[in-house]
Parts: structure tokens; C-alpha cells; sequence
């Protein structure tokens, strides 16, 4: 069963005193539902939930306080953006360290590119062993693939999760001495970063399919709303004085886009929301991110 991945996580931690029914009613929830995510977060050790909208998250927030009495103290929405390729790029990479004794060496050789399609388990990244002969002997090949996917754990852009990419090791040396699997992960590891940042690096932002619903005297507001939210119309009909308006929107432009729906349309606006994509963001508002991004990290490593 393909399980699509959360688009929207959100912070939480019981209000008061820690509760034992915190814990037992977020095991539940996952069990129940596989697109209910949650996690510690290693930097700031916040619970994290994460899952498929605002209003799936704030059901279980709701649910808990209702089925098992613990009110929680949630944090804002934080979208799940990635990050990927867009160019191929080769990479020739040597990890050499000496200091004493038996050092550490791995040569590895090869490119990273784009993937067109996830792969048939949905995955998004696809590491592939092209190599021919033992330069690189059979036991080291996994460390290299470990580094690969240490490496897209986390971008340099904005920090997100990097998606969409093939690593492809083509080549590489080895020593009979010095190398070792922490050689080789830790070479697959850099040499992976360095390509990375020369392979036209791009942010993924979640859009979502909406449909919204409304009396037909209030189409262009409608409209208008969908609009100021960057939205894509892509097909309205009017049916029985009720206009029926499907867009695609940026999930980070949907938050409290149910208030704002009721207020254009005097309370007789409703609206469906799924996950349609992962698109680029504008070039500037990229920017911007990276920007940002950047200045969290300076901050924090003062």
C-alpha cells in the first residue's frame, strides 16, 4: 500500500503537567492512521505531528482532548517543503584524513541526476552501483549508499528533506590499509554534498487541489480569495445557484483559508482540500528562503 508523505507538521506538547495519556493517545493515532506521523524533533526535542492538512492535525488535537482529557499546546503550521536536482552532475571525490596510526581513504567517482518518476515502492531517491571490478571492494558499496542517504536527509538550501535525485557510482579506489565503511560512507557522504550545490539546487513547495463550494452570487469572491492566495484556477461551473470552483493552491497559502472563505461568503462557503504535488517555488521567493535559512543557522552557531 502506497502511503503518501505528510505536507504539514505542527508542534505539540500537553498543557500542564505531562500526562501518560500524551504518549498512549499519539501510538494510537499512528496505528490508526498511517499518514499520522509523529517525531522528536533532535534540535529542539519537540514533539512533532505531522500530517496531511491543517484540518487532519487539528482533528487529533481535538480527539485527544476529547478522548483521552489532555489539552495541548500546539505550535504554527510548518510546511513540509523538499529539495532536489535539476541538472547532472559528476562528481570525483577523495576522503583522506591522517592523523596517526591507520587513517582513513575512499576515492569514489561518478554523478548525481535528476529522477523523472519516484521509484515502484515511491521512493524518491534511487541509489545505483554502477561499478565494474573490485577498485572499490564489495564490502564498502552499502557504506557509500549510507552516506548518500545521510546526505538527503537534509539540504543545504533551507535544511529540507532533498527528493527527486539518483546517485550513481560509477568508480572509485580503495586502500588496503587506510579504507574502511566509515571512509567510504563519509566519502559518499561529501562528494554527494559538493555535486549537489553545482546541480541547480531547488526548493519544492506542497500545492493542494481545492474545491470549493458556494451560492453562486459569490463566484467572484470566491474567486478573488483563491487569487489573493496564489492560487491556479483550473475550472469553474455554476450548478443549481451554486457555483462549484476547483484551484490549485500552495499549501502555505491555505492557512486560515476557512475563515476567510466563510467571511466572503456569509458563512455558506465550503471548501475540500487534498495533496495534488510538490512544485518549485518562485525563483525570488527561493531566495528569500535560502536568505533566511541562513541566518538561522549564523545565529545559532554564535
Amino acid at each position: 500500500m502506497f502511503v503518501p508523505k505528510p505536507v504539514i507538521s505542527l508542534s505539540i506538547e500537553p498543557k500542564g503537567k505531562e500526562s501518560p495519556n500524551f504518549s498512549k493517545a499519539l501510538q494510537r493515532f499512528q496505528r490508526e492512521d498511517p499518514t499520522f506521523k509523529v517525531h522528536v524533533d533532535s534540535e529542539s526535542k519537540q514533539t512533532i505531528i505531522s500530517g496531511m492538512g491543517e484540518l487532519h492535525l487539528e482533528i487529533y488535537v481535538e480527539r485527544m482532548r476529547r478522548e483521552y482529557n489532555v489539552e495541548c499546546v500546539v505550535g504554527r503550521p510548518q510546511v513540509a517543503y523538499r529539495e532536489t536536482v535539476t541538472q547532472a552532475v559528476p562528481f570525483h571525490y577523495t576522503h583522506k584524513k591522517q592523523s596517526g596510526g591507520s587513517g582513513q581513504f575512499g576515492r569514489v567517482i561518478g554523478r548525481i541526476e535528476p529522477m523523472t518518476e519516484a521509484g515502484e515502492d515511491g521512493e524518491t531517491t534511487e541509489f545505483v552501483d554502477e561499478t565494474v571490478g573490485m577498485n572499490i571492494p564489495s564490502q564498502f558499496i552499502p557504506a557509500i549508499e549510507d552516506g548518500f542517504e545521510e546526505a538527503t536527509q537534509k539540504g543545504s538550501l533551507i535544511g529540507a528533506p532533498i527528493t527527486g535525485t539518483r546517485f550513481v557510482l560509477e568508480d572509485g579506489m580503495s586502500h588496503p590499509v587506510d579504507s574502511s565503511e566509515i571512509a567510504f560512507k563519509l566519502a559518499g557522504l561529501y562528494a554527494f554534498r559538493e555535486a549537489y550545490m553545482k546541480a541547480g539546487a531547488q526548493i519544492l513547495e506542497p500545492v493542494m487541489s481545492v474545491n470549493v463550494s458556494a451560492p453562486s452570487e459569490f463566484q467572484g469572491n470566491v474567486i478573488a480569495l483563491l487569487n489573493k492566495r496564489k492560487g491556479t484556477i483550473a475550472d469553474s461551473e455554476v450548478r443549481d445557484d451554486y457555483v462549484e470552483v476547483a484551484a490549485e493552491v500552495p499549501l502555505n497559502d491555505m492557512f486560515g483559508f476557512s475563515t476567510d472563505l466563510r467571511s466572503v461568503t456569509q458563512g455558506k462557503g465550503e471548501f475540500t482540500m487534498e495533496y495534488k504535488d510538490h512544485v518549485p517555488v518562485l525563483p525570488g521567493v527561493q531566495a528569500t528562503m535560502v536568505a533566511d535559512y541562513q541566518k538561522k543557522m549564523q545565529a545559532k552557531a554564535k
